[in-house]
């Protein structure tokens, strides 16, 4: 069409002269005006998007909110709960003027606990002292027994302090009149000898040892000392009755101040009777010697000795050594005058019924 107009006015006016020179900026303000639309669109698409991002973020924001929402309700709902609980528990609770006499209650039961406790502390001690006395009692009483079964005096006088130890660990004024009879029978046993009655024992098996061991002995004569042998010696030595006088003297000698010591020899089996003899005298000593027997302990040793001077020779070496022993053992003591200890444990029995009256005046009180 611009062409057909062109061609029907093919000489351009003056006007359309003027203007073209115009209408060229107004092309150009036309591209830019496309341009800053161009720009205003694409900020317009840009917001847009911004948009709906917002959009979009808000509507997660919004479901995060919800989720949160959700998971309050749920605590509250649980806290709701547990309140509830609370308030029944609370409910189930006794008053408070019910608590106090409770709390009352408790104070008083401990209280009295440690009153029981101490009162069982108190008899429990008290128990323990009852115990203890009844030991020194007893220790008492072995004392008595052995002094009278056994004669032993030192057993005797380790139990007497083993009873004033106990007397002593009482720490009461009461005891003191038992202490000081228990201090007079330590004296007593301090003062008594105790016989050694093992050593007597030992020393009596060593001479029964050696009764065994006794043998008779030949006599032996002394031919210089004898008139025959002083005549036999005169002239030169060498007669014939010289050899036949030391030939025989060997034999028999006549002795005319013979005493009445010389005893017959023994042999075999009487010699074996008399050794048993003199083992059981000496035997029966060594029982009387360990159980405090004097009268048998002498009458042994007598009858050991008559039967050493009645069958055995006592110039023999053997019987006079054990002679000696038998007679210094006789004059050895196996028996004591022993202490009586009735009244120290009359005594203590009495210190422990003293004890006994002021708890069973309080039992009998209503």
């Amino acid at each position: 069409m611009s062409e057909t107009v062109l061609s029907n006015n093919e000489q351009p006016t003056a006007a359309d002269a003027l203007e073209t020179p115009a209408a060229k900026p107004a092309k150009r303000s036309g591209n830019g005006l496309a341009v800053l639309a161009l720009l205003l669109g694409a900020a317009g698409v840009a917001v847009g998007g911004w948009g709906v991002w917002q959009v979009r973020q808000l509507q997660g924001s919004e479901q995060g909110q919800g989720q949160r929402l959700e998971a309050l309700s749920e605590q509250t709902a649980a806290l709701q709960q547990r309140d509830q609980q609370i308030s029944a528990q609370l409910a189930s609770l006794p008053a408070a003027s019910e608590l106090e006499d409770r709390r009352r209650l408790v104070s008083q039961l401990q209280g009295d606990q440690q009153r029981l406790s101490q009162r069982l502390e108190t008899v429990l001690g008290e128990s323990r002292k009852e115990w203890r006395l009844a030991e020194a009692e007893h220790l008492l009483r072995l004392a008595t027994l052995r002094l009278s079964a056994l004669q032993d005096i030192t057993s005797a006088k380790a139990l007497v302090e083993g009873a004033d130890e106990i007397l002593r660990e009482q720490s009461d004024p009461g005891a003191f009149a038992a202490r000081e009879q228990l201090a007079r029978s330590l004296a007593t046993l301090n003062s008594t000898a105790q016989p050694d009655r093992t050593g007597l024992f030992l020393k009596l098996a060593a001479q029964r040892e050696q009764v065994q061991q006794l043998s008779a002995q030949s006599p032996e004569f002394d031919g210089n000392a004898d008139a025959l042998g002083a005549l036999t010696s005169d002239g030169d030595g060498a007669s014939r009755w010289s050899q036949w006088w030391a030939e025989i003297s060997k034999y028999f000698q006549i002795e005319f101040n013979a005493d009445d010591n010389v005893r017959p020899l023994l042999a075999g089996q009487s010699l074996n009777q008399l050794r048993l003899a003199l083992s059981l005298t000496i035997e029966q000593a060594q029982w009387a010697a360990l159980n405090g027997e004097a009268k048998v302990y002498t009458q042994a040793l007598d009858d050991a000795r008559s039967v050493l001077l009645a069958n055995f020779n006592a110039d023999n070496p053997q019987s006079k050594a054990m002679l000696d022993s038998l007679n210094a053992l006789a004059e050895q003591p196996v028996s004591v005058v022993t202490p009586d200890l009735s009244e120290s444990l009359a005594a203590v029995q009495a210190y422990i019924q003293r004890r006994h009256l002021p708890t069973e005046a309080e039992g009998g009180k209503p």
